[in-house]
């Protein structure tokens, strides 16, 4: 490519949470920017670059002249090397010590005679430091949110819990006295939801807690950027995206990203997939070979752990519903231990089950065998389950996964909810009503039709698509500024 073009592309930083949840949509994002005419410097943890070296090997990570990975350190003593880092502890240090490391990495870029200038920050709705060094040095930064809306609509709450008193609750009681059934009528775009579907570290007797603390001000801090992202569309979340557009008009719905990236030209990224854990294709040949719609999907996300008792009650479910199923099961998933299941159970599923420890997950809603998506409502999976027209049921872990959940049961009509005490047989009925029954026949019908929107919305002269053009243009144009900042 000639330099002298090369220097007069816009350069856009791009810096994802340190998770893989939310480096998967960041990398959507950027493949996108980078197809639009965009410079890409695509900022990742040292620990995570690590994990993507060992996942991709060096060539992958060396980018492209015009797509360059950079990294910066976030503090924390060296852990587990492909394990998910311990949440309340990397949102602590991602708070307190990335601010200079990216201050020197944008003064090293700015100071490069080999990258253009950078036009725009685009960092994370949970790295509100990059807000920050953007201030300092005059750049404009955007805030991606890449849950949901309904998710950022419940941490924007946690304040009003405070000041209505409800919150830190007295002792733990509030967990199995009903407490958490408690309707809240009072969330703007919310209706029929109860304290239980808020995001979860509204569970707390503590607000100094580090996830309740974290979560409240970084949501807070969203609305001092120049604009918000979200990977959602007007149709999904109607009325949380108004009531946020009301209070902030600088927003922008550009999802779901993954079907936005079919208008995206072929490029030596097209096929690069941000996987920090080797993708067992070998259960897409095993697909191959099961009926349409036959097939139970379990994944429970790169985060979610649990007790070796609940993993076990998950296996018999599966196994005594006599249903062929796909499970993924992370090493790290069982708390404190690896994930070990007993040889009965093994004996008992025969060529029934495929376990692999993680998979293309898209790869595998979008096959046709599958028919039902057992997730822990991270929204990545339900934008994905979306986008494949699979229903779910839902068994969320954490976060705002609980709010996800409640819209998949409700709003949605996609979904069926798992106790968090799960019991085999529980996971038994649940199956055979969503693959067989006729509440799960409907479930399959609206989730189809939810993928038919996001087609929709996505092709040319949709709402997403619209949305995203124009910001594009924006950026383009440097009409994002850093004087924006609004409140909420």
């Amino acid at each position: 490519m000639d330099s002298g073009a090369e220097a007069q592309k816009p350069h856009v930083v791009l810096v994802p949470f340190p998770a893989q949840g939310h480096i998967n949509p960041f990398m959507q994002l950027a493949k996108l920017l980078h197809s639009s005419g965009f410079h890409i410097t695509f900022v990742n943890t040292e620990f995570n670059h690590r994990r993507f070296l060992r996942s991709k090997g060096p060539e992958a990570m060396k980018g492209l002249p015009d797509f360059c990975f950079e990294t910066i350190p976030e503090g924390l003593p060296p852990s587990d090397r492909d394990a998910t880092q311990d949440p309340p502890a990397l949102c602590d240090a991602v708070r307190k010590n990335c601010l200079a490391p990216f201050m020197e990495l944008l003064s090293k870029l700015r100071s490069s005679a080999h990258v253009p200038p950078v036009t725009c920050i685009i960092a994370d709705g949970v790295m509100s430091f990059a807000i920050k060094a953007a201030q300092v040095f005059g750049i404009p930064e955007v805030q991606f949110w890449t849950a949901s809306a309904c998710g950022l609509m419940g941490y924007l709450q946690y304040g009003e819990f405070i000041r209505r008193g409800i919150v830190p609750f007295r002792d733990e009681s509030f967990l199995t006295d009903g407490t958490l059934d408690t309707p809240i009528d009072w969330i703007p775009s919310m209706s029929n939801v109860r304290i239980k579907d808020m995001p979860s570290f509204i569970r707390t007797t503590d607000v100094e807690e580090i996830l309740f603390d974290f979560l409240k001000s970084e949501a807070e801090n969203c609305f001092n950027a120049s604009a918000i992202i979200f990977n959602s569309f007007d149709e999904l979340e109607h009325e949380v995206l108004g009531a946020i557009a009301a209070k902030f008009p600088h927003i922008y719905s550009i999802g779901p990203l993954s079907l936005l990236g079919k208008h995206m030209p072929e490029t030596e990224l097209h096929s690069f997939r941000s996987s920090l854990w080797k993708e067992d294709t070998t259960c897409l040949e095993w697909l191959d070979q099961r009926e349409p719609n036959s097939v139970v999907y379990v994944n429970y996300g790169s985060v979610t752990v649990m007790t070796d008792n609940h993993l076990k009650e998950f296996a018999w479910g599966l196994a005594n519903s006599k249903y062929s199923f796909l499970w993924i099961v992370r090493p790290d998933v069982v708390m404190g231990d690896s994930a070990i299941l007993p040889e009965e159970f093994l004996e008992e599923i025969n060529n029934r089950g495929f376990m692999a420890s993680w998979c293309p997950q898209d790869q595998v809603l979008s096959h046709p065998s599958v028919g039902v998506f057992l997730t822990h409502c991270g929204w990545n999976s339900m934008m994905e389950s979306l986008c494949a027209g699979v229903p779910v049921i839902s068994w969320p872990f954490f976060a705002e996964q609980q709010t996800n959940c409640r819209y998949a049961c409700t709003s949605w009509g996609i979904g069926m909810e798992v106790n968090a005490d799960v019991k085999r047989d529980e996971i038994v009925a649940l199956l055979k009503e969503m693959m067989d029954g006729h509440n799960g026949k409907q479930m399959k019908q609206k989730a189809l039709q939810w993928k038919w929107k996001a087609e929709e919305v996505t092709d040319v002269g949709g709402s997403s698509y619209n949305d995203f053009n124009r910001f594009v243009e924006k950026l383009l144009h440097h009409e994002m500024t850093t004087s924006d900042a609004g409140n909420i």
